[in-house]
C-alpha cells in the first residue's frame, strides 16, 4: 500500500474514527486493514497523523471486503456499558479503564459481560486502543445528542490545525480538559509534556486513565475547579487550549475579585468566558500563545469591551476565527477560537489582528482560510466604541470595493434623480378658492351608500364611478390632514368629518393622476434621500481609508 496523500476529492471526507463506527469495529482494526490491504482507500485530505479518506471509497471498500456485516464486540461492549451504567457513560468508561489498567483499589469495577469482552477486545488490539476507540464512540454520541460536554471533533480538527508545529520539548495546559479530548488531541503523541485540570472527577479519572493504557507518561490531570482552586499555579505553558464551560454565572467572581489572575480587568459575572480565557493567559510562559473556543457574542457584548479593549491595546490578541455554523455540537450557531499569545519583551507585542472569518464554509469543509476570508485590522481601528471583534465585520470591510459601490450609488442616484424631475406634475394656476368650499360629500356617507371600503390605513373605492385616487388625494389635503392629525403628530382619519369634493369622473381622474405622481415622486424623495447619506458615508470612509481619493 502507497503512503502517498491522493488529490483532493469533492465528496464528504471521513477520519479513521469514523470509518471504525461505520463499519462497526475498532479503530485498531481500521489501522490493521490500511497496513494489510493493498487496495485500501489512501487519504484524500489531512495530516500524517490525523488522515481523512473519502467516504465513497470507503464504503465501496467495505462492500468489497463485506466488512463490518455482524454486530463487533465493541459495539457489544458499548451496549453492556449502557445497559449498566445509563447516562453516566463517562463512570463507566472510567471504571472499565481502571479495570483494564489493573487497579486492584475500591474503585468500582464494570459488569462481568463487559469485562469479559474487554479482555477479547484487548487480546487482539490493547487496552489503550479499546478505552480511545470507545471514547471516541462517546464522543459521537454525545455530538449525535446535541451536547457541548465533550469537545466536538470539528473544533479539535480547527485547533490541531491553528495550532500548527508543537515542539516536542513543548509543555500544554487544558484547565477544563473534560476527558482530555483536546489536550490528548494537539502537537504530536509523543514528547510535549500535558497537564490539565478537569472538575468532574470521573472525567479526570478517565482522561488520566486514557493517557496511561496509551502508554503517555508525560501526561497529568489533577481534579478540582481551575478558578477557584488552581492545581497547576505555578505552571507556565508554551500553549493552553481550552473549550471551557460557556454561560456559567457562578464562576466565583465574589470570591475572586482581587485575583491577580485579571490582568486584563475583572470579568463581570455574565463574562464567565473572559474569566477563562485571563486564567489561560495567566498560564502562559512569555512568547506562549493560548488557543480559547469561545461563544460568538463575547466578540461584541457591552459586559466584556473593557477587557476586549485591553487585550487589543496590549497587543495580546493576534487572531479571532470564526468557525462554520455547525462545528460545536451544541447548537448550529458559530463559535470563535480567539488567539492569545504573551510577548517576550516590550515591543514584541502584535500592531494587527488578524480576523478570519469562516462562517460561509461547511463545518467539514478544511478550516485553512482562503485569503478572501482574512483581514489584518490594525489595533486603532478596532478601539471604537464596541470593540466588536467579531471576524466577518472586520473581513467584509477590509475585502469591500468601495469604488465599485460608490459608482453603483452614483449612478443609482442620477437616475432616481432624472425619474424625480419626470414625476413631478406640471400644475396650473387655480382660481384661489377651495375646492372643498364648494359641494362636497363625507367618506361616511359614500361608505353607507357602498361607494367606499374602509382599508388599512385609508378608505378605498369600490365603486367605477369614484377614482381612489381621487379619493386618497383630497382625503391627505390640508384641511382633512388637520382634522384627522392628532396632537401627537399621528395621522388617523376622521371617517365622520372627512370630505371630499363631488367632481364627475374625467375630473376625478384629472385630479387622481396628479395626487399618483406626487405620492410617486414623495416615495422617490425617499429613496433619493437614503442614496444621498449612502453615498456621502461610504465616500467618507473610502477617502478616510484610502480605498477612494479625489480627481484630478
Amino acid at each position: 500500500m502507497t503512503d502517498h496523500a491522493a488529490p483532493p476529492l469533492d465528496g464528504p471526507l471521513v477520519t479513521g474514527s469514523e470509518i471504525a463506527r461505520l463499519a462497526g469495529v475498532t479503530r485498531a482494526a481500521v489501522s490493521n486493514w490500511r497496513r494489510r490491504y493493498d487496495d485500501f482507500p489512501t487519504p484524500a485530505g489531512g495530516g500524517a497523523n490525523s488522515p481523512l479518506f473519502d467516504l465513497a471509497e470507503v464504503q465501496a471498500w467495505l462492500d468489497r471486503q463485506r466488512k463490518g456485516q455482524d454486530v463487533s464486540q465493541e459495539v457489544l461492549l458499548w451496549q453492556a456499558l449502557r445497559g449498566a451504567y445509563g447516562d453516566d457513560m463517562v463512570g463507566g468508561l472510567a471504571d472499565l479503564a481502571s479495570f483494564l489498567a489493573g487497579d486492584r483499589s475500591d474503585a468500582p469495577t464494570p459488569p462481568e459481560d463487559a469485562q469479559r469482552l474487554a479482555r477479547g477486545l484487548v487480546d487482539s488490539s490493547s487496552a489503550g486502543e479499546v478505552v480511545d476507540a470507545l471514547a471516541e464512540r462517546f464522543t459521537d454520541s454525545v455530538r449525535r445528542a446535541g451536547s457541548d460536554q465533550v469537545t466536538s471533533p470539528r473544533i479539535v480538527r480547527a485547533i490541531q490545525h491553528f495550532a500548527g508545529e508543537v515542539s516536542i520539548d513543548a509543555t500544554l495546559f487544558d484547565p477544563a480538559c473534560g476527558i482530555g479530548t483536546l489536550l490528548l488531541a494537539v502537537g504530536p503523541e509523543r514528547g510535549p509534556r500535558r497537564c490539565g485540570q478537569e472538575s468532574d472527577v470521573r472525567s479526570a479519572r478517565f482522561s488520566q486513565l486514557r493517557a496511561d493504557l496509551a502508554g503517555r507518561t508525560d501526561v497529568h490531570i489533577s481534579t478540582g475547579d481551575s478558578l477557584r482552586d488552581d492545581r497547576w499555579a505555578d505552571l507556565k505553558a508554551d500553549l493552553v487550549v481550552c473549550d471551557p464551560p460557556v454561560s456559567d454565572a457562578d464562576w466565583g467572581r465574589e470570591e475572586l475579585l482581587l485575583d491577580s489572575r485579571w490582568e486584563l480587568g475583572t470579568p463581570s459575572r455574565a463574562e464567565g468566558e473572559l474569566a477563562w480565557l485571563q486564567h489561560a493567559y495567566a498560564h502562559t510562559a512569555p512568547g506562549g500563545r493560548v488557543i480559547m473556543v469561545m461563544p460568538a457574542s463575547v466578540a461584541y457584548r457591552k459586559a466584556g469591551r473593557r477587557i476586549r479593549a485591553e487585550l487589543v491595546r496590549r497587543g495580546v490578541l493576534t487572531q479571532v476565527t470564526a468557525l462554520p455554523p455547525g462545528t460545536a455540537a451544541s447548537h448550529a450557531l458559530s463559535v470563535h477560537l480567539w488567539h492569545l499569545r504573551r510577548p517576550e519583551a516590550l515591543g514584541d507585542a502584535v500592531t494587527k489582528v488578524r480576523m478570519v472569518d469562516l462562517t460561509a464554509n461547511h463545518p467539514d469543509d478544511s478550516p485553512k482560510p482562503r485569503p478572501d476570508q482574512m483581514a489584518d485590522v490594525s489595533l486603532i481601528d478596532l478601539l471604537d466604541d464596541i470593540v466588536d471583534l467579531t471576524p466577518g465585520r472586520h473581513v467584509v470591510e477590509t475585502h469591500r470595493d468601495f469604488e465599485a459601490e460608490y459608482q453603483a450609488l452614483r449612478r443609482e442616484l442620477t437616475e432616481q434623480l432624472r425619474l424625480l424631475d419626470e414625476l413631478l406634475p406640471t400644475l396650473a394656476a387655480g382660481d384661489g378658492s377651495s375646492v372643498l368650499d364648494g359641494p362636497s360629500v363625507s367618506v361616511a356617507e359614500l361608505a353607507r351608500a357602498g361607494l367606499v371600503a374602509y382599508g388599512d390605513p385609508e378608505p378605498v373605492s369600490v365603486s367605477d364611478q369614484l377614482d381612489t385616487d381621487f379619493l386618497r388625494g383630497f382625503l391627505r389635503s390640508a384641511a382633512n390632514t388637520r382634522r384627522s392629525t392628532s396632537a401627537s403628530g399621528t395621522f388617523r382619519l376622521d371617517g365622520k368629518g372627512a370630505r371630499i369634493p363631488q367632481m364627475d369622473l374625467a375630473e376625478q381622474r384629472r385630479y387622481g393622476a396628479a395626487f399618483r405622481a406626487l405620492q410617486e415622486f414623495e416615495e422617490r424623495s425617499r429613496r433619493v434621500a437614503e442614496l444621498s447619506r449612502e453615498a456621502a458615508a461610504l465616500a467618507r470612509d473610502g477617502l478616510g481609508n484610502g480605498a477612494l481619493a479625489p480627481r484630478d
